[in-house]
């Protein structure tokens, strides 16, 4: 396998806002986040309620995960593989409880964690949501007194970037960019808290949606890699 891959775990999470309204948050909250949505981009004048439902999600303060999809590159007789894994649930602690467990298994000191958006997103959303749930970090993800070198976090935005300060850059439009297959699913981001909180099924279409973005951030590294895309034969879904 080529070293680049190696002990890499791609990951991507979904999250929605933690509760279903505004007013449904302990009073509390609920004055915080109105001052939080009066320093937010409004240009449409949405109310506090509305925002919250909207946009409340994307902060860890407000929100909770409710999937997380990983993929794991795998050689078989010479052979490179993609396996990928999505964990789902309404109950955040253990969903985040399993997860943990998940990458306890693997090396913590040369554990390497990908995502697109991962540094801005994934990785500290992640972390906080362990300090609400007061579950430990792993070391693998805990920045606390490292050395920049000490982290193994790769972001394949931070690597489209080649240094430059450019502004977030989709995950889509990098597929759509360099032409890698990617999921045909009407879904994006701006849909999973209506899916989910609207939906009869909406949990699993969003769990189907997050592993769509894990291998389409599997393949981006390996395209900006000059590495060979996966076939849809090489990907397997482990939940099936």
């Amino acid at each position: 396998m080529h070293p680049l891959l190696k002990n890499l775990l791609v990951l991507d999470i979904e999250t929605v806002s933690a509760y279903p309204n505004h007013g449904d948050q302990p009073e509390s909250l609920q004055a915080h986040w109105d001052r939080k949505a009066s320093f937010l981009r409004n240009q449409e004048e949405k109310s506090s309620e509305e925002l919250y439902f909207d946009r409340s999600a994307i902060y860890a303060e407000f929100g909770k995960i409710i999937t997380i999809g990983l993929g794991l590159f795998a050689e078989d007789n010479g052979k490179l593989s993609l396996r990928v894994k999505s964990i789902a649930g309404d109950n955040e602690k253990k969903l985040l409880e399993e997860f943990v467990a998940i990458i306890s298994k693997f090396d913590q000191d040369n554990l390497k964690l990908c995502g697109h958006n991962a540094k801005e997103f994934d990785f500290p959303y992640l972390c906080r949501r362990m300090v609400v749930n007061r579950i430990p970090i792993p070391w693998s993800m805990d920045l606390s007194g490292k050395k920049p070198w000490e982290v193994h976090h790769v972001d394949t935005m931070e690597l489209w970037k080649f240094g430059d300060r450019k502004n977030f850059t989709s995950l889509k439009l990098l597929s759509d960019l360099l032409e890698i297959p990617s999921s045909k699913d009407d879904m994006d981001g701006s849909k999973v808290n209506t899916t989910y909180y609207n939906e009869k099924e909406g949990l699993k279409k969003i769990e189907t949606y997050c592993q769509g973005d894990v291998i389409a951030t599997a393949q981006l590294y390996l395209r900006l890699n000059d590495l060979p895309l996966l076939s849809p034969d090489d990907i397997t879904n482990t939940n099936e």
